[in-house]
């Protein structure tokens, strides 16, 4: 079987909560996440939220890192989905938890777009 692309979700608890609330802080180490993986990025945005917390994307060619952060809880919720072989979500995620200061992760991978067949086969457009 043949997979689209791999998921990874992860909880970064024990944060510093002066990073997670640094809008620009937070742009730079997702970007560099996404970098330090070997992906080529597309488009940056990001939104600081009033009182606290920012909320952005790393959109890549090989798919995107998504962040949302509660400072005042010392936790943020990322998603890295990365689409290909040569992309490794788990880079990424690693490079988060030194750069976010976190004390604890919890994350899993998710395996898209799963295929009994080679993954750039198109099917018969007469089969039901």
């Amino acid at each position: 079987m043949r997979a689209l692309g791999r998921h990874v979700l992860a909880e970064l608890y024990g944060c510093s909560p002066e990073i997670l609330d640094d809008t620009l802080k937070i742009e730079e180490v997702m970007v560099n996440a996404a970098l330090e993986a070997g992906a080529e990025i597309r488009e940056v945005i990001f939104h600081e939220f009033c009182p606290q917390g920012v909320s952005g994307v790393v959109v890549i060619s090989e798919s995107h890192l998504a962040i949302h952060t509660w400072p005042e809880h010392g936790y943020a919720a990322v998603d890295i989905f990365t689409c290909g072989s040569t992309v490794d979500p788990w880079v990424s995620c690693h490079y988060l938890k030194k750069h976010l200061q976190a004390n604890r992760v919890a994350a899993k991978e998710i395996t898209r777009g799963i295929f009994e067949f080679e993954v750039n086969h198109v099917p018969n457009k007469s089969v039901v």
